[in-house]
This record gives structure tokens, sequence and C-alpha cells, in this order.
């Protein structure tokens, strides 16, 4: 198998998304619409669309909506045969769209379900990794509760086992672990410290490390992702995303890639009409890994981050699923309709 063929391994919660009509609040909404996401599961959808080989390992319920979930990862082209059934509920989420001054909101229910129910035993962990090219997870697993610390434990330390490398988004929720006695600095920095690859910004870094960093200049991010490096020796490479709002319809983005021996910000796009902002930061880290799995260095890699991340903003849903070609091909002023 070359390494073109080796699967991506996404492991982490897979959950139902339910989306009010914008504008209408979801205490007077009569109707939701219904989508299937997930942060690591929306990374394997776009690797997927890209060419990339990629497999989703989760744990969902035997009924309709857990059917529902895997028919969304089989329909992206990720492999789906490593998401298998377990006791509990599927995690949901209820999402309000922005409404001009009125901000998006995210409600989650997903107390008790099949995912974090999970254990190391019950998830073919291992089988999925078998043959893997890299194992791609993040912060939000083990914020779930210490069942999730356990699995995204377990799942670092099989893929060191097989020799799989491992890409971390931090993915931050502060929601998540404040709902158990938790010590999230104490679990990413344990997690952070078996990646080569690393989401995560300056205030993540400042979380991990203890100290404070500014994000104002490219000079004092890339003092931040030194300090990173400096305290994570495995790490090899930084991506993150800078993001100005303006009003909730426009944004403004920039993408920063940073490796041991070299850095590139790209200039900042104006992203507008933005039809759904959810899901794009595993856009960007999909398009990041993909040029860096190409073999390309850090000026590609975020401008590849930053191409797929904002025409995530134009796509309803979690999940983005383009070809390579239309990656290729993407122009911030390019909204025209092409015939």
């Amino acid at each position: 198998m070359t390494d073109e063929e080796k699967p991506v391994v996404c492991f982490g919660e897979v959950l139902i998304r339910l989306s009010a009509t914008t504008g209408i609040p979801l205490a007077a909404a009569d109707k939701l619409g219904l989508a299937a996401g997930g942060a690591e599961a929306n990374v394997a959808a776009a690797l997927a669309g890209l060419g990339i080989s990629a497999r989703v390992l989760t744990c969902l319920p035997e009924n309709p909506l857990g059917r529902r979930a895997i028919a969304a990862i089989r329909a992206s082209g990720a492999d789906a045969r490593f998401c298998v059934s377990g006791p509990g509920r599927i995690g949901l989420y209820f999402y309000e769209p922005p409404a001009g001054l009125v901000a998006g909101r995210v409600t989650y229910d997903r107390e008790g379900s099949a995912f974090s129910r999970a254990t190391a035993q019950t998830l073919p962990i291992t089988d999925a990794l078998n043959g893997g090219r890299l194992l791609h997870m993040s912060g939000i697993t083990p914020a779930l509760g210490p069942g999730g610390t356990a699995l995204a434990r377990a799942a670092m330390k099989a893929a060191h086992d097989a020799g799989v490398p491992v890409s971390f988004d931090c993915n931050y929720r502060a929601n998540l672990w404040s709902a158990w006695d938790s010590d999230p600095r104490s679990v990413l920095t344990e997690l952070i410290g078996g990646a080569e690859i690393m989401f995560g910004n300056h205030r993540d870094i400042s979380l991990l490390l203890g100290q404070t960093f500014s994000g104002e200049g490219p000079d004092r991010r890339r003092e931040a992702a030194e300090a990173a490096f400096a305290a994570f020796p495995g790490l090899k490479l930084i991506a993150s995303t800078a993001r100005r709002v303006e009003s909730g319809g426009v944004h403004h983005l920039a993408a920063r890639v940073d490796t041991r021996g070299d850095h590139w910000q790209t200039a900042e796009m104006k992203v507008e009409n933005i039809v759904d902002r959810i899901g794009t930061g595993d856009a960007f880290a999909a398009g990041v890994l993909y040029a860096h799995l190409s073999g390309d260095g850090v000026r590609e890699a975020a401008r590849s981050g930053l191409a797929l991340a904002a025409l995530k903003h134009g796509v309803a849903g979690d999940q983005i699923v383009i070809a390579r070609e239309e990656l290729a091909a993407f122009r911030p002023d390019a909204s025209d309709i092409r015939r």
C-alpha cells in the first residue's frame, strides 16, 4: 500500500445537528433542518472529497439517527466500516443561525451518547489504525468527561504503538470542560505532547503553557509557535486562523502555518454573504492536511486551508465536500456563476 492509499483515521463523536430557520429563535421554532456532523467526521468528509483516503472511527446507536449519520459519512466518500454500534443515544446539537445583530448560538444535548459511553475495549481502535497514514483527533473527545479522556489517551497510545503520526485540533470547548471536574490544561498538554501536527492559535498555546501570548501581528504569533515547539519536542507543524467579525454576514479570515524552520501567514480575506460558519475550522484543518500530505510547503498549506475554510462559509451544514480541482481553482473574487 502506498502512502497515498493509506487512510487518515478521524476519531471522534458524530452528532446530529438540528437547525432553526434563520431569524426564528429555537424557542419559537416549529421546524428544524437535520444534518450530520462532528469535528472529526467533517475533516474526513472534506479529505475524502479532495481524494485523500479517510475513515471515521466512532460509536453510534443502532437506530435511524445512527444510520442517518453513517449514511452521511458514506455519502462524503469516507470509509464508515469502523463506525460501530453501542448502547446509548446519538449526540445532538441545536443551531440558531445569526441574524442581523443577533449572534448565532449552539445548544448541546449529548449526555449519555453512545460515543461517550464507549470504551477502548468496545471500539476497534487498533484495527482502524492498521495501515493508517495519520490519526486526526481533537480536544472535544477528552472534554466529554473522564470516559472521553480515557478514549483520547487510548487512541493516542494505539497510534504510537502502530507508528501512525497524530494530528490534534485543540478545539477548546469551555462549556464541555466546565461540566465536570476537569483539568483541561493538563489533559490537553499531555495529548499535544504526543502529536506531530497541532491546530491551535496563540490563545490555545497560552492555555497549554500557562503564559500569555499576543495574537497581534505575525511576529507575536511566531513567538507563540516557537514556545510551543520548545515545549513539545515531537511537534512539527502548527496551523491556525485569525478571524475578524465585521457583521454576521461579513468576516475577515487569515491563515497561518508554522514549522520549526519556516512559517507563512496569508493576507486577510474578506468573506461575505455567509451561509454557515459551523465547520469552517474543520474545513481549514482538512485543507492544511491535504496540502501537507501532498508534500507541499507552508505557503500552500496555509493557502489551501484558508481557501477551503472560506468556501465552507457558503455551504450549509457541517461539512464541505468538493473536488481538488475546485479547491485549486478557487479565487476570492470568483463568486459569479461559472458556465
